[in-house]
């Protein structure tokens, strides 16, 4: 019923998150979320981007300064430092010798890494309108569209934390696939075991999914493969909310219909509604939808990653 892992899962994160003592000012913001609970399945490998660049532990201060959408790294004591360029060209490094990465974690309001909302000055010092993000991030990203990426601190929060492993271990799933070369039935088998979760994370973009693989007999192949897996990353990165979960167990239940008796249809009818009303967490009607599937065996629903995206032991359905 578990989808195969294959595991550690190679993960980029800012070293300072691992314990290292490699901040401005000699300091770490070691994350035990990270390297511990996470860690469990990642297997991360630290980068620190000002350190790469030749600079020293301790150092000065550095900042992003000019105009949001596209801001400077600059000393803040020493304006004339400008990092920008080294530290893009460090992502680009780190992108094109580390293409087993499947997904990286970032230190949070970092100039060099900070994904979003970082902090902006004017050249007089004062706050900028806006915010930005860090240099490492932001070309990071820019290389790897595709790629899951998600700051540390968002990760507490438990919904964001579930849909930023899920993406990563899609991810891998998908990387595993190219390497065993993409054929018509690897590609029709893979939609067909993420059908339901990407119907939970945006109705809107899982309905292009199915037309896309259509007819693949007359398609070039690989540039559908390409576009159909662009279109699921994008699905995927819409955190699922109770309405999406909620419409994707229903269906679901649905296979079920013939086989249970009135009172189970009624309980597990009544569970998913408990759950899309928050009184009980995602876990709950998963587990009965699971225990139905070992009375009632059916060979394509025990094989959707939606019953099972990531392993058990994460516990990551428990707070959603």
């Amino acid at each position: 019923m578990q989808v195969a892992i294959e595991r550690p899962i190679p993960v980029g994160i800012s070293q300072c998150l691992t314990g290292a003592a490699v901040r401005f000012n000699a300091s770490h913001k070691h994350s035990r979320l990270c390297t511990d609970q996470l860690g469990s399945l990642f297997a991360l490998k630290p980068f620190c981007p000002e350190v790469a660049i030749g600079m020293s532990t301790p150092r000065a201060p550095i900042r992003l300064v000019g105009e949001a959408a596209a801001p400077r790294v600059l000393g803040t004591k020493d304006p004339s430092q400008d990092l920008t360029v080294p530290l893009q060209h460090y992502a680009e490094q780190v992108s094109q010798a580390n293409p087993q990465l499947c997904g990286f974690i970032l230190m949070q309001k970092s100039p060099s890494c900070g994904m979003e909302r970082v902090k902006v000055y004017r050249d007089n010092g004062h706050p900028a309108e806006g915010t930005g993000s860090g240099a490492f991030a932001a070309r990071l990203m820019q290389r790897n569209p595709l790629l899951p990426v998600e700051e540390e601190g968002r990760l507490h929060d438990p919904v964001l934390c579930e849909n930023f492993v899920t993406r990563v271990i899609v991810y891998s799933q998908w990387q595993a696939l190219l390497r065993d070369g993409v054929t018509a039935a690897r590609l029709l088998a893979f939609h067909a075991r993420h059908k339901y979760l990407a119907m939970a994370h945006h109705q809107e973009l899982y309905r292009q999914l199915g037309p896309l693989l259509a007819n693949l007999r007359q398609a070039d192949l690989q540039s559908t493969a390409e576009r159909y897996f662009t279109l699921l990353m994008q699905c995927l990165k819409t955190p699922a909310k109770r309405s999406g979960h909620s419409n994707a167990l229903q269906h679901l239940a649905g296979h079920f219909k013939r086989v249970l008796k009135p009172e189970e249809k009624q309980e597990l009818g009544q569970l998913i509604d408990d759950y899309r009303r928050g009184t009980v967490p995602l876990v709950v009607p998963i587990t009965l939808l699971k225990h139905h599937l070992l009375n009632h065996p059916d060979a394509y629903l025990g094989k959707q990653a939606y019953l099972q995206p990531h392993p058990a032991e994460l516990s990551l359905r428990n707070a959603i």
